[in-house]
């Protein structure tokens, strides 16, 4: 990210996604249900367009896409 110069838009996305993942990697649906981190990652991504001076619709379908692909 840092290299594409978006590096100060992901400052605290760690702290957001603490907890998310578990110490073996894998995405821990115990602690949050895997709709509410795509639409929480899909609200990332529309402030980043939205602050680089673009369409906050280009993230839009990155959810649809995510639940049909990833989905159980």
């Amino acid at each position: 990210m840092g290299r594409l110069g978006l590096k100060g838009h992901f400052g605290g996305l760690a702290a957001r996604l603490d907890g998310v993942f578990g110490a073996d990697g894998v995405f821990a649906h115990d602690r949050l249900r895997f709709i509410d981190f795509v639409d929480d990652v899909e609200e990332l991504l529309e402030e980043v367009a939205w602050q680089e001076g673009g369409d906050k619709k280009a993230a839009d379908g990155f959810e649809e896409y995510m639940l049909r692909h990833y989905s159980g």
